[in-house]
């Protein structure tokens, strides 16, 4: 077995849309630097994502200089949209959460409603160092979170996902394996290791940086979701459903809390310290 190493970098810029893969990013109290910090939400300020949706994974929301976004989705002109004034802000329903962020331009609305089909408006999150806290039973007093699920990074391994790509083979629809990791949508995918050795981890290093290992990520119907065409199988859930279920979670990755800031790379070694 190889040591463990840094594989891969995804960063979600706009919840629920296409990421991007640098070689490199800062690693901030809430997260990669420009993950999920960009939200859309219905008119009842509800989070809109894939589960509803899966063709926003054809939706790509690359970064643009000063914080901004460029927009660009199948039959669409792309959009350039800037980092709104801060000067009103909306309330942002993501799950049991209630945050505020600050309404992008009207383009921006109307961009993504007319691709979507549903009104929509687009979101900023402003100050991350405030906005939103880590569930307490996890996080520490003062730990924040962007507009990601519930913790700042996700993290999966390549060994895991060739494990459940082996069990999908075997089951009762091979056909749709074998699966890709952007299923699972991580922030850092980990290569060297055991199958599954992450359920066991506590702490580890990334290159110069430390992490609190604080939960199984519970999986969801986006797993299905086929990020090329926006299509939707059974797989991986059903396999999840019977060889990786914790209480009533389907299990795949583990969330992250960063315990200190600083820079990640591909081919950081990681060290796992307990």
């Amino acid at each position: 077995m190889k040591n463990p190493s840094l594989h891969s970098i995804h960063v979600h810029p706009l919840k629920a849309a296409r990421g991007i893969t640098p070689d490199e990013t800062a690693v901030e109290p809430w997260g990669l630097a420009g993950d999920r910090r960009w939200v859309l939400i219905d008119g009842a300020g509800k989070v809109i994502t894939q589960r509803s949706y899966p063709h926003m994974a054809l939706a790509a929301a690359e970064p643009s200089p000063g914080g901004g976004l460029v927009l660009s989705a199948p039959g669409r002109a792309p959009l350039t949209v800037a980092v709104p004034e801060p000067a009103v802000t909306t309330t942002v329903e993501i799950w049991r959460d209630k945050v505020e962020g600050v309404p992008a331009d009207a383009a921006a609305h109307a961009w993504f409603s007319d691709y979507l089909g549903v009104g929509v408006r687009l979101v900023h999150l402003d100050d991350p160092a405030t906005r939103r806290p880590v569930d307490p039973e996890y996080g520490r007093p003062g730990e924040t979170v962007s507009f990601a699920d519930g913790y700042p990074l996700l993290l999966t391994t390549l060994a895991s996902l060739d494990a459940l790509n082996s069990l999908v083979a075997q089951g009762d629809r091979p056909e749709e394996g074998p699966l890709p990791m952007n299923r699972f949508r991580p922030n850092v995918v980990v290569a060297g290791t055991a199958a599954w050795a992450e359920d066991s981890w506590r702490r580890i290093a990334i290159g110069e940086v430390t992490f609190r290992v604080v939960k199984m990520c519970g999986r969801c119907v986006v797993t299905t979701t086929d990020q090329d065409t926006g299509e939707r199988g059974r797989e991986p859930l059903r396999t999840l459903g019977r060889h990786r279920r914790f209480g009533d979670k389907l299990v795949f990755g583990q969330n992250l809390i960063p315990e200190s800031t600083g820079t990640v790379r591909t081919g950081d070694p990681v060290r796992i310290l307990a």
